[in-house]
């Protein structure tokens, strides 16, 4: 295949208004309307004392941003991709990058956690409008990890020299909930300074992961998965005896509690 004009015949415009780049956001964007997006983000959203005017409308921002996302912007300057074409006629309430911008500088850890109950209410109700998890009535897994996240600049909150040598990160705990028949969808984030220990902030979190996949209908046997980093001598260590934690109602549990009773009884006579 090859070019059937000249270079010199073909000039392009910018001038049509009527072109919509991201129509597939249209049924994106009505169903976080119908799940109540934009309604938890100003109920729990509240950047009070936020200077420029930072604070206001957090529903109109965030819903922004996440529409932003869903079309694949990845930096502040990205999200002017909502104000393309006839993308003003599809949406209101569009917000300028710029005004994005200081509405994100403005967020502490505190703000965070705001945005994580947005979060966690939102997904419930994704999940009883849609088959986000099937078969989450049976069987479901939730996993938890932790991961560095290089920040740039240093009045980032809680970018600090980790792990990585020279380098300033976050060291956010994640967790995800999926089943055998779904992919991993988000089940929450808790942003934390670069240098904490992978354990640190986690059975809270491991608590609120729980509690958040049965709000999204993981009403049968929820299983979680985590690395031998959650793991710590404090959970199973008192003075000098260590105490084995195991799952509650492990089917083998009398036949494990039998043996190990056996091999760490007294030795019986040679």
């Amino acid at each position: 295949m090859k070019a059937s004009h000249t270079p010199a015949a073909v000039s392009a415009a910018f001038d049509d208004r009527n072109l919509i780049a991201h129509a597939g956001l249209v049924p994106v964007m009505r169903l976080a309307e119908r799940c109540g997006l934009a309604r938890l983000a100003a109920e729990k959203v509240k950047l009070t004392g936020a200077k420029n005017g930072a604070g206001a409308a957090a529903d109109a921002k965030v819903t922004s941003i996440v529409a932003g996302m869903a079309a694949g912007a990845d930096s502040i300057d990205d999200l002017h991709v909502l104000r393309h074409g006839a993308m003003p006629v599809l949406f209101a309430g569009v917000r300028a990058p710029s005004t994005l911008g200081t509405f994100l500088r403005a967020f502490t850890h505190g703000h965070a956690l705001q945005l994580h109950a947005v979060h966690r209410g939102f997904l419930a109700a994704l999940a009883a409008h849609t088959p986000l998890l099937p078969g989450a009535g049976e069987k479901a897994f939730i996993d938890v990890d932790s991961t560095h996240k290089r920040v740039y600049g240093r009045a980032k909150q809680g970018g600090e020299y980790g792990r990585f040598k020279g380098v300033r990160t976050l060291h956010p705990l994640l967790a995800t909930i999926c089943t055998p028949h779904s992919r991993p969808v988000i089940a929450g984030v808790r942003m934390r300074r670069g240098k904490a220990a992978d354990a640190r902030g986690a059975p809270k979190f491991v608590s609120e992961a729980l509690a958040t996949a049965r709000e999204a209908g993981c009403t049968g046997l929820r299983i979680l998965r985590a690395d031998s980093q959650f793991y710590n001598a404090g959970i199973a260590r008192s003075a000098r005896r260590i105490t084995l934690h195991l799952p509650h109602n492990w089917p083998w549990q009398h036949a494990w509690t039998h043996l190990f009773d056996t091999v760490h009884g007294p030795p019986g006579p040679a």
